[in-house]
């Protein structure tokens, strides 16, 4: 089994009604890590948006040394404040600033998976911003013929298929456009980085089991495979990790998810991948097996159970 210390330290988002409580969202996680052995603290999450890293990071003691964080998501530089912040009292986050980035955004990691992910392309722009329809056609021209999803570098809106995420087909410019337009209409102040567009590729799910499965990756090993959130069933499949492990290994980032599908041809392909601090658990997952790979001393080779988690 693996051994637990009492100097895990996680970072956790308050919550906004009661400051001394973790988020609802995230507080049997908190309890379970107390329980492990390790340390819960809060930081503000809506501060630390607004721009007050300050703020945000105000209950966090002085002199907490390496710190986990686990909530909801961070834009990268926000994050960089928020490290900035930490080590200005003594403290500092296990996943830097460089390596969140590398495994929050789409264009941080998409190099180092190409042949394991949709081909993918994107253009920066801002908030509010939509690209206009040659730079549309232009990135289209980059991916092979036929449908694509739109997304920013982190999210797509996949709740609102035909009206901001599908494409039906590439060589239809003012439909590109209308739906990208829309795609960024929508997201609003939450666009992140700019839009990506990826190939669409048919993906199955196995009878009564997830369609997407989520791989959870600490330094580099596999560590538990649960259903996706969205799910809504808990039971998961086994893909084929070996290729993808070689490509976490590559990316080199402490705590990585990867969401994986299986094409219709049989072929397990990476959909997303993740920072595994802003990444959500499905509400069936064994959160006292997260904790145990959270806080272990070291990393174990992943052998998935039927319930999805690494046995002890």
């Amino acid at each position: 089994m693996a051994t637990t210390t009492a100097t895990t330290t996680v970072l956790y988002c308050s919550d906004p009604l009661h400051e001394r409580r973790a988020d609802a969202h995230f507080a049997a996680e908190a309890r379970q890590l107390r329980a492990a052995g390790g340390t819960a603290l809060l930081i503000d999450h809506d501060a630390l948006l607004a721009g007050d890293a300050g703020r945000a990071v105000a209950r966090v003691p002085e002199g907490a040394g390496a710190l986990w964080y686990r909530g909801w998501m961070i834009p990268a530089d926000r994050y960089a404040e928020l490290d900035a912040a930490l080590r200005g009292r003594g403290g500092e986050l296990a996943v830097t600033p460089e390596a969140y980035r590398r495994a929050h955004e789409l264009p941080g990691w998409y190099e180092t998976f190409a042949g394991l992910t949709p081909v993918s392309g994107w253009l920066p722009t801002g908030q509010g911003v939509a690209p206009d329809r040659e730079g549309l056609a232009a990135l289209a021209a980059g991916l092979p013929p036929g449908a694509a999803v739109v997304k920013d570098y982190v999210k797509s809106r996949k709740h609102e298929w035909d009206e901001a995420c599908y494409v039906p087909d590439l060589a239809d410019p003012a439909a590109l456009h209308r739906v990208v337009a829309r795609f960024v209409e929508l997201q609003g102040e939450f666009l992140t980085g700019g839009v990506v567009l990826r190939a669409f590729e048919d993906f199955v799910a196995a009878q009564e089991a997830a369609a997407e499965v989520r791989v959870w990756w600490r330094d580099g090993t596999p560590r538990m495979l649960t259903a996706h959130p969205d799910s809504p069933v808990a039971e998961v499949p086994a893909p084929d990790l070996e290729p993808v492990r070689a490509a976490v290994e590559a990316l080199d980032c402490p705590f990585v998810t990867t969401d994986l599908a299986l094409r219709a041809d049989g072929v397990w392909r990476v959909v997303e991948v993740g920072d595994g601090q802003v990444s959500d658990l499905h509400r069936e997952a064994d959160r006292a097996a997260f904790v145990g790979f959270l806080t272990a001393d070291q990393a174990l080779l992943c052998t998935p159970s039927p319930s999805g988690t690494t046995p002890a």
